[in-house]
């Protein structure tokens, strides 16, 4: 019966992955399926209950989707630079190709 309630967790989390709006809730969604597929899996190879299964599960979508949310990419826009026009002002504004080609 236990084997069904987390069938039953891996798939309401992978339905709410799907909802996910943002390139870093995406990410964080997935990496929490995929550690917690794995953590199940090491939970059972490890303490050979469903207790064990459970606790893997648990950590490893934890983990995932802290992995997974950190390693998104940062948008270009997001980062603020610093510019110079040709009076001598120093100005602020979103970073922009001069900045990510080196041309700067």
């Amino acid at each position: 019966m236990n084997f069904h309630k987390a069938i039953a967790a891996v798939l309401m989390t992978a339905a709410l992955a799907g909802c996910a709006q943002t390139e870093g809730q995406q990410r964080a969604g997935t990496g929490a399926l995929i550690g917690g597929a794995g953590g199940a899996l090491v939970g059972q190879a490890i303490g050979g209950n469903t207790e064990s299964t459970l606790i893997g599960a648990g950590a490893g979508a934890l983990l995932g989707a802290v992995v997974g949310s950190s390693t998104t990419p940062q948008r270009r826009g997001e980062q603020m630079c610093r510019y110079q026009d040709r009076g001598g002002r120093i100005y602020t504004a979103p970073c922009d190709d001069r900045y990510y080609n080196g041309d700067y």
